[in-house]
């Protein structure tokens, strides 16, 4: 790297420095998304290992006093007829007796299936009933001198072959669509202030008029950006080491630790995906003709990514965007927190690809610093 690459790099570093707020503006998220990550984590497993208790109405409890006992060892009681209207349970008047008689009696669940915030109690209750239902028919079967089993000719045994670090993989990959996010957030201000902004302040003509080329110029710009964003993934990376310790992992078998080699992995990764998020920022910011008309763009720009990344996280992506940056890194990430083998080929090739792309935008600039339109925004 020649002296003037190293020279206009540092002054960039200079510049960005001086604008504070700026810079921790591009780190917030560097420091926030974790911690959120750990209280959305924090509420997922309170759920899921301790659910609260469901409160309905029920129609004729004492029709079925039995149902209803089964009914709240199970966490679902009734609850203040006036206040709980959204669930209703209703039992028939002859319930008690066509139990009695062996026959079907008639349970009527009452709510919108169509209100989101209904449909987990609904499928609650349904699950109960259906419980419920199914040891009243064993019972049934025992009085009449029959044995229940032969009413399940098929007796599935499933076998999970999952380890602790796979079920660990599994949120941590989720986590990770965080992590890789950051390096496009932590450097996006510095792009648009290096571009969009030396233009405004009248000091991008002036940096060309120096004896040094906008290749040179242009390398600097990308170098600096994406050292932030490599300071920003390097910060989410600290932070979700001693945040994620935390979380009450055992309570769902497994622990999940952000130790070095993770951290190694995910720098090494993540510097190709940084050198182009710092490309693409750099790129846009100097096709748009000023600061703000700069940060409408790359809020659009960003989503891309975006949307790459969570293709990837939810395991939604068709087998083409394994090629492709972002969504590419993140499977081969993915596979390496589950302790699998690292799918070298795919991540080398889409590593690759975004190298390319991190080329041909780095070329567009060079030659759109030579327009005296870019240079000067007309």
């Amino acid at each position: 790297m020649s002296n003037k690459i190293i020279t206009m790099v540092r002054k960039e570093l200079i510049d960005a420095a001086r604008d504070k707020r700026s810079v921790m503006a591009g780190l917030y998220y560097a420091v926030g998304a974790p911690l959120l990550m750990c209280g959305m984590f924090f509420m997922l497993i309170g759920q899921l290992t301790s659910p609260e208790d469901l409160n309905i109405k029920i129609n004729n409890p004492q029709g079925a006093p039995d149902l209803i006992k089964y009914l709240s060892s199970k966490g679902i009681t009734q609850g203040d007829a006036d206040k709980n209207k959204d669930i209703l349970l209703v039992v028939s008047d002859d319930y008690a007796s066509n139990m009695a008689k062996g026959i079907s009696a008639d349970v009527t669940l009452i709510a919108d299936a169509s209100n989101e915030k209904l449909q987990k109690s609904i499928r609650r209750l349904e699950k109960n009933l259906q419980q419920y239902s199914s040891e009243m028919g064993s019972l049934r079967l025992i009085a009449r001198g029959i044995d229940p089993r032969v009413m399940q000719p098929i007796k599935l045994n499933v076998e999970d072959q999952a380890t602790p670090d796979s079920k660990a993989g599994m949120i941590l990959g989720l986590a990770t669509m965080t992590m890789i996010y950051a390096v496009f957030i932590s450097g996006m201000n510095l792009a648009i202030d290096t571009s969009a902004g030396e233009r405004e302040r009248n000091s991008l003509a002036l940096l060309l008029s120096h004896p040094v080329s906008t290749g040179q110029i242009v390398i600097a710009k990308i170098i600096s950006v994406t050292l932030f964003g490599m300071i920003g993934l390097l910060l989410t990376l600290i932070v979700s080491k001693f945040a994620y310790s935390f979380v009450p992992w055992q309570e769902l078998g497994f622990s999940v630790s952000v130790n070095s080699s993770f951290i190694g992995m995910m720098m090494l990764v993540g510097l190709p995906v940084a050198i182009m998020a710092a490309c693409l920022q750099l790129f846009v910011s100097f096709m748009a003709k000023s600061f703000k008309e700069a940060q409408s763009y790359l809020t659009i720009v960003l989503m891309l990514p975006m949307m790459l990344a969570m293709a990837a996280s939810y395991d939604i992506a068709p087998d083409t965007l394994q090629w492709l940056p972002v969504s590419g890194q993140l499977q081969a990430l993915i596979e390496f927190i589950k302790g699998r083998e690292l799918p070298g080929m795919q991540l080398a090739i889409s590593s690759l690809i975004t190298l390319a792309i991190s080329a041909l935008l780095a070329f567009g600039m060079q030659k759109s610093l030579k327009s005296e339109k870019i240079v000067f925004g007309l």
